[in-house]
């Protein structure tokens, strides 16, 4: 029996970057794919543009519109909230609309989930051995390695790429990654990996998910990541650390910071 996976593309003024084109065409060649791109409270004409976008396969697009600006990972927690009460999705991937990982990578990656039961979510990866035509700015390249450094600290785990924007999940663990607010805008992808640290355990977490080679990555022009971002990231990182190894998080402090309800708009 065909699986049915949902993709979350998060847009943040994305109007001049988005290839609708690739989109249609991988709906039209993959009949086991539904679209869900989230507005995220854009300031040009993305939400018009995804309005029309939708036309082309009214039943397989969803558009979800955040009124304003909340980040990506709240961009990808409605989506995949949303996605999760949809019966016949059985997994929840998201994607970067620049398509800097590509729709056939994804493809991959979903492959690769639904060929073994053990696994429950499988993520692409620049930096594995086998990786290949990975197109990055050196001096993103190496703010990245300086920064996964302390990620790798965090994490305690033996995982290379975290902040890849291509990942995929089977909808029965979205509760546990998703039911929560993350801490940060940019940043969230660790926070999933503590929260199915904690909720599978270490042992158990490293036999069920999968970190794939990308045969090819390119770095799009126009990141929505600031330079006021940028400067964030030492504070985001160790707010996390905080958040999730010094404070108790079925207190009531903890519940009061993550238990935050998003409202959006779905464009019918």
């Amino acid at each position: 029996m065909t699986k049915t996976t949902g993709i979350i593309i998060p847009c943040y003024n994305e109007f001049y970057r988005l290839d609708q084109k690739k989109f249609c065409n991988f709906l039209s060649q993959n009949s086991n794919y539904h679209l869900c791109f989230v507005n995220d409270g854009s300031s040009d004409d993305t939400l018009k543009m995804l309005c029309e976008l939708k036309k082309f396969d009214s039943q397989r697009i969803s558009v979800l519109d955040l009124q304003t600006n909340q980040g990506k990972a709240t961009a990808v927690q409605t989506g995949a909230n949303y996605l999760a009460d949809i019966d016949y999705i059985d997994n929840i991937a998201f994607l970067d609309a620049d398509l800097s990982t590509s729709l056939e990578e994804m493809d991959n990656l979903v492959t690769k989930l639904n060929s073994d039961p053990k696994l429950t979510m499988v993520f692409g990866s620049r930096k594995a051995d086998e990786s290949n035509n990975i197109d990055r700015n050196i001096i993103r390249k190496f703010l990245s390695n300086f920064v996964g450094f302390f990620i790798r600290f965090i994490l305690q785990l033996p995982i290379k790429d975290t902040q890849c924007g291509a990942k995929v999940f089977k909808k029965s663990i979205i509760e546990n990654v998703y039911s929560q607010k993350f801490i940060s805008r940019w940043l969230f992808d660790i926070e999933i990996f503590l929260r199915l640290k904690k909720h599978i355990g270490l042992t158990d977490l490293l036999n069920c998910i999968s970190e794939e080679p990308l045969d090819s990555w390119i770095e799009v022009e126009g990141s929505k990541i600031t330079l006021k971002d940028s400067f964030l990231i030492p504070f985001n990182l160790l707010m996390i650390w905080f958040s999730y190894f010094k404070m108790n998080t079925d207190n009531k402090n903890a519940s009061e910071i993550f238990n935050i309800k998003t409202n959006y708009y779905m464009v019918r």
